[in-house]
């Protein structure tokens, strides 16, 4: 059992906690979706600004070849790095700059004609006022996300995204945050039309996330990770539901592909049919494949890729946990799992 000491002075912290304990569960959870609400309108309020500035920042990008400098200082350094992952993740080459560490070498990062994207919500913060007149000189075309249209910044720029935001998020309208979170939405909505421009399609994504469940289902068929021949249990719509059983069992892959003699599919028993059927019949001796399968289940083509049957399994009011693998001429070649698409993630 914990003790406090009772002679112990009270800080003002310790008494900030004390009252925050006494608030309801409700006033808090007002506090909380206040702050989500707060950002989610300040994010609308940039989409509804949205012009051609946008347009302009993507042109600025795409007609050069060189990559892009995405600098800022403090929580905006953050919100910096991230950007420049998603534009690096998404087909436009860039890297972070640390404001503060830029004048003390990390320029060389430069090539002559690479854009910057700068991002302050003062629009005044001084290493990157600093940074303009070098920035020049390497040619480099500056992009600004700032918060204050009226500052330095804002009118040295090439282009300026208005990241304005009436208020913060938190009770003190203090910590960056509503201001942070535009930030951050006008970086990802540059990098979608920087997409839509290249035309970055999946392939591209999958060729630069080789590792990790997302990439994997990209560029992964299912017939990499299906189940085929001796290891699906294969019945005929004849089969008696006991020898369906045994069959399962022997092979649990959680279903069974129930085929016509040349491997046209019928329909699928799944454990779940079992146990349905288990509890509207006492005695299961009479019943066979046929009475117990669903017809025309959903199937899957073994070409397509595992984003393809996660799709296919998960966004349907049922979820789906195997699917049948049917090639172009109907012919049921497999099983395929959620568990199956799940493992190939972390080979």
């Amino acid at each position: 059992m914990t003790r406090v000491r009772s002679d112990r002075p009270i800080a003002a912290s310790d008494r900030s906690a004390r009252e925050a304990g006494r608030a309801s569960a409700s006033d808090l959870l007002a506090v909380a979706r206040q702050a989500l609400l707060a950002e989610a309108d300040a994010i609308r309020g940039a989409a509804d600004r949205l012009g051609d500035g946008l347009l302009a920042a993507a042109d600025l990008i795409v007609s050069r070849e060189g990559k892009v400098i995405v600098t800022a200082l403090g929580k905006s350094g953050h919100i910096a790095n991230k950007i420049a992952a998603t534009l690096c993740s998404t087909g436009t080459t860039a890297v972070f700059l640390h404001a503060g560490e830029a004048v003390h070498g990390d320029l060389g990062v430069y090539r002559p004609g690479d854009a910057t994207i700068l991002i302050s919500k003062s629009g005044t913060t001084a290493e990157l006022v600093q940074l303009l007149p070098t920035l020049r000189q390497f040619q480099s075309p500056l992009i600004g996300i700032i918060g204050n249209m009226n500052s330095p910044l804002a009118r040295e720029v090439d282009v300026c995204l208005d990241a304005t935001v009436p208020r913060e998020a938190d009770p003190l309208d203090l910590a960056p945050t509503a201001s942070t979170a535009v930030a951050l939405a006008l970086g990802d909505a540059l990098a979608a039309v920087l997409m839509h421009i290249r035309g970055f399609r999946e392939q591209d994504f999958a060729r630069l996330h080789p590792a990790g469940q997302l990439g994997r289902n990209l560029w992964l068929k299912v017939s990499d990770v299906m189940h085929r021949g001796d290891e699906v249990a294969w019945l005929t719509e004849k089969s008696p539901v006991r020898e369906v059983v045994i069959a399962m069992t022997q092979r649990p892959l959680g279903a069974a592909c129930v085929v016509r003699p040349d491997h046209t599919l019928l329909g699928i028993i799944t454990d779940g049919d079992l146990r349905r059927t288990l509890q509207t019949h006492d005695d299961i001796r009479a019943l066979i494949a046929a009475d117990v399968m669903t017809r025309r289940p959903i199937v899957i083509d073994p070409h397509l890729t595992l984003l393809d049957a996660v799709r296919r399994m998960e966004e349907r009011q049922s979820q789906l946990s195997v699917l049948p693998v049917v090639d172009e001429n109907g012919i049921c070649v497999g099983l395929v799992r959620i568990h199956d698409i799940y493992q190939a993630a972390r080979r």
